[in-house]
């Protein structure tokens, strides 16, 4: 654990003028995140010449950093007998391939029946690292995707797997089965994607302050009136493979949230000849493949999660109406 009944205090020194005060106290604290130093600062536990600061304020040569690293509240959640898939585990990380419906960690409605509840049960010395109380958990999958997980089991790995995504080095590719005939057979999607502008649930590639996002495609198959794509996810923001696929109007079939406005328009006259897509139980999008650094030995790492059964039984569906 990073907390430490020791106070933190030193003097900005040439090295880190100009840097920002929450990633100054991320690279000072052991195994500490950003987002995890920049709840210590928004909350006064620690200042600059004993005044609270924004995370986001420069930092000078001479500033006085001071403050106390609370112990972190005690984990609460509950230990459960849910079935887990183990792809591959050593001794500093877990691959799982996530199973569709399963919500990663507890939250407001999901305090049970998650992923770490499942964790808590197999592995009760798992911890939180970095301020994150949540056990192992370096990314998450929404609950209707499924695939492939990395759960880190020590602070190190928890660290290194978490600076390899932010740095963009690991390597994530998906499938998904969506709407529509799509054109071309590779292409890049390179829209921003942040908060709607009206629905703060939702993501949108027309935020005022989107971010920069990058999905590169490629055609696994076609069907009439649908297709299958093989994604390379560039970048990592909430929803972006289901905001981006929307936004080119080919959504992921079974996407309640960005499918339902788009929809798929028909005209009368194509409805008989286009094979029905039965509406899936879930969202048709599965993490596939992952490939990044070990975060002891570096060695180059890569792990596939097989296609689940029911995108697997949808596209022969699909396969076996296309060839009529």
């Amino acid at each position: 654990m990073i907390h430490d009944t020791n106070p933190l205090q030193f003097i900005v020194d040439e090295a880190d003028n100009g840097r920002r005060f929450d990633a100054l106290i991320a690279l000072r604290i052991s195994n500490c995140s950003r987002s995890f130093a920049t709840a210590l600062i928004s909350k006064g536990e620690i200042r600059v010449q004993g005044l609270i600061k924004k995370p986001g304020y420069r930092v000078k040569v001479g500033d006085k950093i001071d403050g106390r690293i609370p112990p972190p509240q005690a984990v609460v959640f509950k230990p459960e007998p849910i079935d887990l898939d183990i792809i591959y585990e050593d001794d500093h990380f877990i691959i799982l391939n996530k199973q569709p419906g399963l919500v990663v960690h507890p939250a407001p409605g999901h305090y049970s029946g998650t992923l770490v509840n499942g964790l808590l049960y197999h592995y009760p010395d798992l911890k939180g690292f970095g301020g994150d109380l949540r056990p192992g958990i370096v990314h998450r999958l929404d609950k209707d995707t499924s695939g492939v997980l990395i759960i880190a089991k020590d602070g190190v790995a928890h660290q290194h797997l978490a600076r390899q995504f932010k740095s963009r080095k690991i390597k994530k590719e998906y499938l998904a089965l969506v709407h529509g005939e799509v054109a071309g057979e590779t292409g890049t999607i390179s829209l921003p994607v942040g908060r709607h502008p009206v629905d703060r649930k939702r993501m949108s590639t027309h935020s005022a302050k989107g971010r920069d996002a990058e999905t590169g495609w490629r055609v696994r198959e076609r069907f009439s009136k649908a297709t299958w794509l093989e994604l390379d996810l560039k970048t990592g923001r909430t929803h972006q493979i289901r905001v981006h696929l929307a936004a080119i109007h080919h959504s992921v079939v079974g996407d309640p949230v960005y499918g339902k406005r788009q929809g798929v328009k028909k005209q009368e006259n194509e409805k008989a000849a286009s094979p029905k897509i039965e509406s899936p139980l879930r969202l048709m999008l599965h993490a596939w493949r992952i490939r990044f650094s070990h975060p002891v030995t570096l060695q180059i790492k890569s792990f596939e999660a097989p296609v689940p059964e029911d995108m697997r039984a949808l596209a022969d569906t699909l396969r076996r109406s296309t060839a009529k």
